[in-house]
Formats: structure tokens, C-alpha cells, sequence
């Protein structure tokens, strides 16, 4: 919002279409999008509690409850579209949020590869978490730090355009992210196929459980709606500030708010404590990454022959 600009509320002299989004954002449209992030945020703690999916459950609180200031920001905006803090929590927030939904999704490729076969993946399982989470983060930073730059900058000014470009580069970079994600997951996803054959019977077996195509299709889900809301906010950026697409508030709706809520419904409704319950185990038997828990639990069972006497005691 431009700091130099004398409006503070919509007057004959300050109408709304001056206003860098150029309409009243939707009272009802927000309000329902707020209200489903928050009920989201707090589904995804109780079952983040519950599961002890913890890292899991940090990325997907910190997304939801983004998102839902976000549009608390945009209510504010309804009611004083000149309103420079409105615009500011709600720039931010909605550009940073879906960074956190993005690691929610690659948190789980790791458990994936773990119990479908490690030795299939061109990459150590533990690797996936800490290469593409640092690139979220870097994401983040970018898009953080350019979202605060651009919001308090004076308009037209040389820090607006650097905060702008900050946003770009984030989200740019994001996208680029998703890619190599989309590639290694279907290089590993191709050489599963083609060794089918090849994999352990407990692979084999969860592979063709009902909870885990659930699971895959949820995720594909959750990938292709984060990706298409990243290429919308690149094309909303780069025409610069109050371009056609940014003052289109059927497009944000679309776009931005909808497939984002498609994403969280995705990883909430298939959490992966319920159709995954095998991520709580992996960190609990061998080094992350050497074996999964149904290989861990076959070798133990080959190397320990049965016997009366390996039978656990009753206890009184």
C-alpha cells in the first residue's frame, strides 16, 4: 500500500478502484476461507498430538494458521480497502503460508521410499527431507523478506521494486523446487514399476492397501494444487503491482485461495497418521534410511529362530 498516499478510507477523492487491488475483497469469501484454515490448523495439531507426526504437524500448523491471518488480513481489507496493516498481514501471510503446505508434502516422500524399498532411490531417504526443506526455507526467506520489503516500501520507489523482486524470485524458486520434486519422484516412482518383481513381500503388500493409494492420491492432489497457486502468483507478480490479474479477485479466489484449501483438505483429510501410520516408526529401529520397519522386523525375525524360551515372561 503506498506509504506516501494521503487516503486512509474510501472517499470521493480516494475511491476504491485507486486501491492497488481495485475492489472490496469479499466479506463472505474470506470468512469462509479463514474459518476452514483455523478449524484445519487445529485438526492438523490434534492429529499431529496424536500420531506424533511431529515435523509433519509443525509444517502443516505454521501453513494453516498463515493462511488463516492471511484472510483475517483481507477482511480488513472489506471493510477499509485503504487499510495499510490489512494489506500488509494479508501480502505476507498468503505469500509465505503454502511454503509450509509445499514441506508438508515433502516430508512424506521420505516414509514413502522407506517402506517401498530405499535401495530404489537414487538419493539416501533421509536426503529428500533435508535438500528439499532447505529449499523451502530459502523460499521462505525470499518471499518473507520481499513481502515486508514491497508492503512498508514507498510506491514506485527502488526498495519497492527489490522488495517485488525478492517475491518473485521466492516464489520462482519454489516452482523450480516443485519441479525437481515432480522429477525424483517419478524417476523412483519408474524404477518401482519396472522392479516390481524385485520388491520385498511387505513393500509389495502395502502397495496394494486401499490407505496407501489413498495416501499417493492425495498427494499428487496436494502437489498439483500448490503448483498451479505458485505459477498463478508468478504471473500475478510480474506485471508488477495493480496489473489486471492482481485486481482480479475471481482469479485469486480460483487460484490462489481454492487450490491452497484443496491442498490442506488433502493432507488433512489423508493425514498420514491414518493411511501412513508406518512414518511414526521409521527412526525407531534402524538409522533413517538403511532399512524400513517391515525390512527391519523380517531381518530380526530370520536371525532370531523361534524358541519357548524367547517368549516374554507374564508379568503380574
Amino acid at each position: 500500500m503506498p506509504r506516501d498516499n494521503f487516503c486512509l478510507d474510501v472517499t470521493p477523492d480516494c475511491p476504491v478502484e485507486a486501491t492497488i487491488y481495485g475492489y472490496y475483497p469479499s466479506l463472505g469469501a474470506n470468512y469462509f476461507f479463514c474459518v476452514l484454515f483455523g478449524i484445519a490448523f487445529l485438526v492438523q495439531l490434534v492429529q499431529g498430538i496424536k500420531w506424533k507426526t511431529w515435523t509433519f504437524m509443525i509444517a502443516m500448523t505454521l501453513g494453516c494458521i498463515g493462511e488463516c491471518i492471511g484472510y483475517v488480513g483481507r477482511i480488513m481489507l472489506h471493510k477499509n480497502p485503504w487499510d495499510g496493516n490489512g494489506f500488509d498481514i494479508q501480502i505476507c501471510c498468503l505469500i509465505i503460508s503454502p511454503a509450509f503446505i509445499a514441506a508438508g508434502i515433502y516430508l512424506n516422500l521420505k516414509h514413502i521410499v522407506l517402506e517401498v524399498g530405499p535401495s530404489f532411490s537414487r538419493i539416501r531417504p533421509k536426503y529428500y527431507t533435508w535438500i528439499f526443506i532447505l529449499c523451502d526455507f530459502l523460499s521462505l526467506v525470499l518471499q518473507g523478506a520481499g513481502g515486508g520489503i514491497a508492503a512498508t516500501a514507498t510506491a514506485g520507489s527502488s526498495l519497492q521494486s527489490t522488495g517485488n523482486n525478492l517475491m518473485m524470485a521466492g516464489i520462482v524458486w519454489q516452482v523450480f523446487t516443485l519441479i525437481i520434486f515432480y522429477v525424483l519422484v517419478s524417476d523412483y516412482a519408474l524404477r518401482i514399476l519396472k522392479n516390481r518383481a524385485n520388491l520385498m513381500p511387505s513393500a509389495t503388500a502395502l502397495m496394494s492397501t486401499l490407505r496407501f493409494e489413498l495416501l499417493i492420491a492425495s498427494l499428487i492432489l496436494a502437489f498439483l494444487t500448490v503448483f498451479t497457486r505458485c505459477v498463478f502468483r508468478i504471473g500475478e507478480m510480474a506485471k508488477g503491482w495493480a496489473n489486471p490479474i492482481m485486481r482480479s479477485q475471481a482469479d485469486f479466489i480460483a487460484l490462489d485461495s481454492v487450490m491452497i484449501l484443496i491442498a490442506v483438505l488433502c493432507l488433512t483429510i489423508f493425514h498420514p497418521g491414518y493411511t501412513f501410520p508406518e512414518m511414526q516408526l521409521h527412526g525407531k529401529t534402524s538409522p533413517v534410511g538403511e532399512f524400513s520397519a517391515a525390512e527391519k522386523s523380517m531381518v530380526h525375525d530370520e536371525e532370531s529362530p523361534p524358541s519357548s524360551l524367547s517368549r516374554e515372561t507374564p508379568k503380574h
